[in-house]
């Protein structure tokens, strides 16, 4: 399911003295089955167009497609529950949302409010708080009785119950420690390969954008000024910084390392894997001259 938005502007309070534009005709194309990440300083729009992926917000100019769905200020949506069941978010610290008495009735609630069967949305239950690691010791308890890292598992089974087509992750990794954020992110990754979901990454991480996504957006001021593959971003770290963004610190470290020892690796290295293999190789030619 391919999401669209077609010169997208929004105003927050409009036609109030408070009025404020969010957004100028942002045009962006995200193709089902990959895996976008959205990018960009504080204040410079990825919020307020998160909010219009799954049609929580509304444009004041331009439209969204999602799917078939067309979403217009003018133009009175139909029923939006098959849109927002079909694209599942996961808020920053997702934890807060839980209310149910267990764990298995947490993640059952989305489901059920669906209009799926109980029998069936408890197996989605089940299924999923395994898919997120969580033993089935945790079933019937309470969700606030669980850790931090433990909770947060909950609340995106919930969301993974609900059967998306397209997940949008708003900085899904905030507050976790270093283990905790590399689990969360490699689980999104393998669901995205496996499942063949659509993944939509709203983060300030350029370590996770780089090393996640095949599509990278920046949002700066309100517009998308850029949008294209992690290394066609990433190599002109001239241009992020005029929008305030910084490459990655496996690119800095790289650039680094190639101006001390004088040489071009002539590969720009996303991941510290990736980094490893062409030094590996560069040694080895080097060896063998």
């Amino acid at each position: 399911m391919d999401i669209k938005l077609q010169k997208v502007s929004y105003r927050y309070g409009m036609g109030t003295p408070f009025e404020k534009r969010a957004l100028y005709d942002v045009d962006l194309h995200i193709r089902s089955g990959s895996y976008q990440a959205i990018i960009g300083h504080t204040g410079s729009g990825k919020s307020t167009i998160l909010q219009h992926l799954n049609a929580l917000l509304k444009p004041t100019e331009g439209q969204v497609q999602i799917g078939d769905a067309i979403i217009e200020r003018k133009k009175k949506p139909k029923d939006l529950r098959p849109v927002r069941q079909k694209v599942g978010i996961v808020f920053q610290f997702p934890e807060h949302q839980l209310f149910e008495e267990t764990v298995l009735k947490d993640v059952m609630f989305g489901p059920m409010n669906f209009g799926v069967e109980e029998a069936e949305a408890e197996q989605r239950a089940r299924n999923m708080l395994t898919l997120v690691g969580l033993p089935e010791t945790v079933l019937e308890k309470s969700p606030f009785d669980l850790s931090g890292g433990q909770m947060r598992r909950v609340a995106i089974a919930g969301v993974l119950a609900m059967q998306p087509e397209v997940i949008v992750l708003d900085e899904p990794t905030a507050g976790l420690d270093p283990r905790g954020r590399q689990e969360i992110m490699e689980l999104f990754y393998r669901l995205h390969k496996e499942q063949n979901l659509t993944m939509i990454l709203v983060t300030h991480s350029m370590e996770d954008a780089a090393r996640y996504a095949d599509q990278i957006a920046i949002m700066h001021e309100g517009r998308c000024v850029l949008n294209g593959t992690p290394r066609d971003i990433f190599s002109d770290s001239e241009q992020l910084a005029a929008y305030r963004l910084e490459v990655p610190r496996i690119i800095q470290f790289q650039k680094q390392l190639e101006a001390r020892i004088g040489l071009s690796l002539g590969e720009l290295c996303l991941t510290e894997e990736q980094l490893v293999r062409v030094l590996s190789r560069v040694v080895k030619e080097r060896e063998a001259q």
